[in-house]
């Protein structure tokens, strides 16, 4: 029986665990131009930590967790925590959102510990493009990256593309060129305000705006959604890959919200565009009992708003950076 339903009675599944707010990448969309502060050693959760609180989420009704950063595969032996999370009773789904720099060296030992789904971040197919978003030159590993998790043949390999108008917008139809004859999906999202990343509505090209775009070139079928779900999935007639819109901006799913995330240092966010957090570190840290972390959990949960306010009004909120959040 799940017993996460917060005050408008949305069930909640799915927890997104960030484990480090460092990442070898510097996105403009992501990371504050002055960089951020990162989280000392003893600030961020350890394996142990994250374990125990993931087993009160699984047993209270999770039945997906997925590992982020930053970029997760900074964080040492990460294959590890996935071992410890494998054998929990109720958990389904075990995944990862990566940008792919380090994947080819990890993807075997991740595998093996009970990776079944893996998310990559690429911007862009174009490697001097991806120098200017990311400030990085890292083009070709990331696309070893991207091989290596196909060769893999994870249960489901989804690329994920932050789509700035007048940065990337051109390049919809490159990717689903890309995807189209791989066992692989392209998810557009539309492009987020968060701390000091220059967000304006004017960067939004709209999912609307997207679809219409590629289906200049390409017959996009619809796929039935499950519960939960915050994609808008297509297929691709007449090919295997598949094309997902996240509309955060334009047309929100917050009436169907099922998630809820644990930051690298130890807060419940239940909403990723809400300010207000609850800190689990320093009661875990006292003895607390399992009791506790339940209620705990659950006064979090009831401090979902039903939904997030319109884009305009959250580039004036304050919130934390991408990377410190874990998306």
């Amino acid at each position: 029986m799940n017993k996460l339903i917060d005050r408008f009675g949305r069930k909640h599944t799915y927890l997104r665990i960030s484990v480090t707010d460092r990442c070898n990448l510097r996105c403009v969309y992501c990371m504050p131009p002055e960089g951020i502060t990162v989280k000392k050693k003893a600030e961020i959760l350890s394996f142990e930590e994250i374990f125990r609180i993931s087993r009160i989420f699984v047993e209270m009704g999770v039945t997906k967790i997925r590992i982020t950063g930053g970029e997760p595969l900074v964080r040492k032996d990460l294959d590890h925590l996935f071992e410890m999370l494998k054998p929990l009773v109720g958990l389904e789904t075990l995944a990862i959102t990566t940008n792919g720099v380090l994947l080819p060296g990890k993807i075997d030992a991740l595998k093996k510990a009970g990776l079944k789904c893996v998310n990559i971040s690429l911007d862009t197919l174009k490697a001097e493009r991806f120098k200017q978003m990311t400030l990085r030159d890292e083009w070709h590993p990331v696309m070893n990256g991207i091989l290596a998790a196909e060769a893999a043949q994870f249960e489901s390999l989804k690329l994920n593309v932050v789509v700035i108008k007048d940065q990337n917008g051109d390049e919809l139809v490159d990717f689903v060129d890309f995807v189209k004859d791989r066992r692989m999906n392209v998810r557009f999202i539309e492009y987020m305000p968060f701390k000091d990343n220059s967000w304006n509505s004017t960067g939004v090209l709209s999912y609307n705006d997207m679809k219409a775009a590629i289906e200049r070139y390409y017959a996009l079928d619809s796929i039935n959604a499950k519960p939960g779900d915050v994609a808008k999935d297509f297929s691709i007639r007449g090919h295997k890959g598949t094309v997902s819109f996240i509309s955060s901006m334009t047309d929100s799913f917050c009436a169907s919200c099922n998630r809820l995330r644990l930051t690298a240092d130890g807060s419940i966010k239940s909403c990723l565009f809400y300010e207000p957090e609850l800190n689990f570190r320093e009661q875990l840290r006292s003895g607390c009992s399992d009791e506790d972390l339940r209620s705990m959990i659950l006064y979090a949960l009831q401090m979902k708003p039903e939904a997030h306010p319109p884009m305009e009004e959250l580039a004036g909120m304050a919130n934390r950076a991408m990377v410190e959040i874990g998306g």
